[in-house]
């Protein structure tokens, strides 16, 4: 294990996860995480949530410390899988599942919809604009798409940006359906 980032909110507060240091992998900084639960409110009970290019798994164990029901944690990655199993069973999180899948297979076999999906992928990749068609057949009436990346991504007839700040090199922005 090369890395830790601390959790900031709810029941596992200041436990931090481990996680390897993999090409590509960015965990979310406090600051991001901070904003983005600002933003949804702090408490997410009874939610379920996709955290696709899960990396270390910061924004998936930050919602269900925050008391979502369920978390898939979606990360192609086979060393990444281990940390974030490992993490999963240290905190005893009960309702955080983890699939080594390629993010845009998941959402090609998987019919699953969810209140929230975190799309976080790697800043050099196409896999943010390879999965974005993909989501709305996968997000529940009144749900969020939170976005990070270092360019952002457009509004469509789609899908509305209802908030948008910087954060250091990453654009973060929460869309919604139109």
């Amino acid at each position: 294990m090369k890395g830790e980032v601390r959790i900031i909110g709810g029941q596992w507060r200041g436990r931090r996860l481990a996680f390897h240091d993999r090409p590509g992998l960015r965990p979310t900084p406090a600051r991001g995480r901070e904003t983005l639960f600002n933003w949804l409110g702090q408490s997410l009970v009874g939610w379920h949530c996709l955290d696709l290019f899960a990396g270390s798994g910061a924004l998936g164990f930050e919602a269900a410390s925050r008391g979502a029901a369920q978390v898939v944690l979606v990360e192609q990655d086979r060393l990444a899988c281990v940390a974030l199993r490992a993490n999963a069973q240290r905190l005893g999180a009960e309702g955080v599942t983890v699939r080594q899948v390629q993010a845009h297979e998941w959402l090609e076999t998987s019919g699953t919809t969810y209140d929230l999906i975190f799309l976080d992928p790697p800043f050099d990749s196409e896999e943010m604009s390879r999965v974005w068609s993909a989501l709305s057949t996968h997000l529940r009436p009144g749900g969020w798409i939170y976005c990070e990346s270092s360019r952002g991504m457009s509004e469509s007839d789609l899908w509305r940006e209802v908030r948008c700040t910087k954060v250091g090199q990453a654009r973060l922005q929460l869309f919604q359906r139109r």
